[in-house]
């Protein structure tokens, strides 16, 4: 009984000791969950049967589940990514960027984009922290913008390697730039050009209520409706559908006049042979299509405003140097103030201000 009890607790401390040993980590787990990261593949793929039996088969290793990267891996990874980003951005002057939009459950996610001022050639650009705020304002994007910096410079922020601060044009995002500067004294705060250019393209927008109407309607004609579709398709073969522009996705709305200026006779046709009785749209869209003063404001869009939204696309371009992002913009403004008042009284002018901010003055 004595030997039979002994042989029990060794054997129970040994088990004990087992289970209270902290468990080490597989190399080929870390890699694994570090390459679907940088990917961009979410780990939850790994539960797909299909793909689960490729990577053993070609691997010959067992493959964990998503829970187990996840609780066990993920922070290993993320760790060495930030460790990664300091090592680069050590002694390095740096601009930063925030920029806040809606998720699908309609939070605020501010997102901070940092990157090294080279010269005569881009730097290294690193996606530095991401956050849900409470509220989108000012007050909340100094304070996004000092935790950022912490997790950079843990030690201490380098306020002076913070050289240029960029954001979109939205007042709070102008006033969160007034009260950094306080701080940073040697950084300069600048709107986004795409982003003016985009403000001046909704103000062209505004003075055509006739062509907006137009895309409006010719935009619901066609939706999730496959006789017309295919009514369209059969018209006009050779021409893709009518755009969908999407007011948030900048200069689709005068992409989508150019296209009706393009193929306005085309377009005439079609709209004018639908049934006037299915829809209000189409009623609406035929009504348009019958007033004269339509083509010569699709005209007059064409001429004159027509190369904003290529140009907000060029502004886009990863990689732009300077000199060409203030041809673009000064290519713009001088096609602007060319314009002709022949339709309505109303020109645009593109000002830059000493903050490089675009506004739209209608004269």
């Amino acid at each position: 009984m004595v030997l039979t009890a002994k042989i029990y607790k060794t054997e129970k401390s040994k088990n004990q000791s087992l289970l209270t040993q902290p468990s080490r980590k597989c190399t080929f787990n870390y890699d694994l969950c570090q390459a679907l990261l940088s990917a961009n593949i979410p780990l939850n793929k790994l539960s797909n049967d299909c793909f689960r039996n490729f990577l053993e088969k070609y691997t010959n290793k067992n493959i964990p589940v998503e829970s187990t990267l996840r609780k066990s891996y993920v922070a290993q990874c993320y760790e060495e990514t930030i460790n990664n980003i300091k090592k680069y951005c050590e002694n390095q002057k740096l601009w930063i960027s925030i920029d806040e939009t809606t998720d699908v459950e309609g939070r605020y996610i501010a997102n901070v984009i940092i990157g090294m001022l080279e010269i005569g050639c881009p730097g290294k650009i690193f996606l530095l922290h991401t956050e849900a705020l409470e509220k989108a304002n000012h007050t909340s994007i100094a304070k996004l913008l000092d935790k950022a910096l912490h997790l950079l410079w843990p030690r201490g922020i380098k306020y002076d390697n913070i050289l240029l601060f960029l954001s979109d044009a939205a007042p709070y995002m102008v006033k969160a730039g007034k009260g950094i500067k306080i701080m940073y004294s040697k950084m300069e705060h600048v709107t986004c050009l795409a982003h003016g250019l985009h403000r001046v393209a909704e103000e062209v927008r505004k003075y055509f209520p006739k062509v907006d109407q137009l895309i409006s309607n010719v935009k619901k004609i066609f939706l999730k409706c496959p006789a017309r579709i295919q009514f369209f398709r059969e018209k006009a073969p050779n021409i893709s559908l009518p755009p969908q522009p999407v007011l948030t996705r900048w200069g689709t709305w005068l992409s989508a006049a150019n296209y009706y200026c393009e193929h306005y006779e085309t377009l005439k046709e079609i709209i004018l042979g639908l049934n006037r009785e299915d829809s209000i749209s189409i009623e609406k869209a035929q009504d348009l299509m019958e007033d004269c003063d339509l083509k010569s404001d699709l005209i007059y869009i064409y001429s004159n405003f027509g190369t904003l939204s290529d140009s907000i696309t060029k502004l886009e371009t990863f990689g732009l140097s300077l000199q060409h992002s203030i041809k673009i913009v000064q290519n713009v403004e001088n096609k602007i103030q060319q314009a002709e008042n022949r339709v309505i009284n109303f020109r645009a002018l593109v000002i830059t201000n000493p903050k490089n901010c675009l506004k739209v003055v209608p004269i």
